[in-house]
């Protein structure tokens, strides 16, 4: 859920959690029981999980400085021997 900045004139700032679809325009004050109007603030990106933050970083640093490969990465794949066999040259290729 996100975290809003409630102002009250006496007592400054308070945040407040609500759901996006049950914030209200005011609160009571937790400090002085008066009203404290909600305020616009900027987001708090701060509050993702360590993870999350650790993808998006990795993205970044890729899009200024991509990883240098010294050689071709492996398919997974093994390789099917080559037959030498001349009939074997004859048939269609799929």
């Amino acid at each position: 859920m996100p975290t809003y900045v409630y102002r009250c004139t006496t007592c400054g700032d308070t945040e407040q959690v609500f759901p996006m679809s049950r914030k209200p325009e005011s609160v009571t004050c937790p400090d002085c029981r008066g009203t404290a109007v909600s305020a616009f603030t900027s987001p708090h990106l701060g509050a993702g999980s360590g993870t999350a933050f650790g993808v998006i970083d990795a993205t970044k640093k890729t899009a200024d400085s991509p990883p240098v490969v010294s050689r071709i990465p492996s398919t997974g794949r093994r390789s099917q021997p080559v037959s030498r066999d001349p009939r074997h040259a004859k048939l269609p290729r799929a």
